[in-house]
């Protein structure tokens, strides 16, 4: 990652650590039970999560593997999620930049990687890294919120979350990622899409406390044509937002040899 966007997720993941482990959008959600069914994880893995965040994918698998490397860019997030999971005595916490790994290659059964891609500079990186550092025919599992095939529609997503997280870089189309990992001989297994409903407040709460700046984000959202609400599923009250879906996609992916 350059220099300026690494700052900038340090400044911005540094600010309010806390809020990534109790955030129920982080937390929570079908999508952790579904990692473990879909890998099918064994007891005698290394596991790899990579910009670990709160650790709920880390402490979601640890009861399944030997080990989990939780790695984040931000010390002070990394710190926090030490401290909150350290009952968890299979679980270890490396600093680490996600497009520049510090890991030898063929070294994990199994790599994961959730919500944290649309921060990454250099999303083919990233993917080559994971790539690299993961086992002939070991597992790739990524989650991330991803834009729509519709210009428009990716513009105003992408304008919105930047907006209210200046550490967000671009929320990429699936067809943009399955090219990087077909790049990388990461080969999809199973995917599936959903839309994810992000109670407003607490979504934009979580990286900003200038109400002047919050109000730019509001006035954005409220001021989209219709077709665009709809497809957000924006839902407004008098004075406010109340809530919004985005689209998420998780992809399963192994390793060809």
């Amino acid at each position: 990652m350059n220099d300026e966007s690494k700052r900038r997720i340090q400044q911005t993941f540094s600010k309010y650590p806390d809020k990534y482990v109790t955030s129920t959008t982080h937390s929570s959600g079908e999508d952790l039970p579904l990692m473990v069914e879909w890998a099918k994880p064994e007891k005698h893995w290394s596991v790899l999560d990579i910009a670990t965040g709160g650790g709920h994918v880390a402490k979601q698998l640890a009861p399944y593997v030997k080990e989990v490397f939780a790695t984040d860019l931000t010390k002070a997030m990394l710190n926090n999620t030490a401290t909150t999971l350290q009952t968890i005595d299979n679980i270890h916490y490396v600093k680490a930049d996600a497009e520049d790994l510090p890991f030898l290659d063929n070294t994990f059964d199994f790599v994961t990687c959730r919500i944290a891609p649309h921060h990454f500079p250099n999303p083919e990186h990233f993917i080559q890294e994971s790539a690299r550092v993961l086992k002939s025919n070991g597992l790739f599992i990524m989650i991330d919120n991803i834009a729509a095939n519709e210009d428009e529609l990716d513009y105003f997503y992408n304008t919105f979350e930047e907006m209210r997280d200046p550490s967000h870089n671009r929320a990429l189309r699936i067809a943009e990622w399955k090219q990087y990992l077909s790049n990388s001989s990461l080969t999809v297994k199973k995917e599936t899409t959903r839309k994810k409903k992000l109670p407003f407040d607490d979504w934009l709460t979580r990286t900003m406390d200038n109400e002047l700046q919050m109000e730019k984000v509001r006035a954005f959202m409220q001021s989209a044509p219709q077709e665009i609400k709809d497809y957000f599923y924006i839902i407004e009250n008098e004075e406010s937002i109340e809530a919004f879906a985005i689209d998420e996609w998780m992809v399963l992916c192994y390793k060809q040899t």
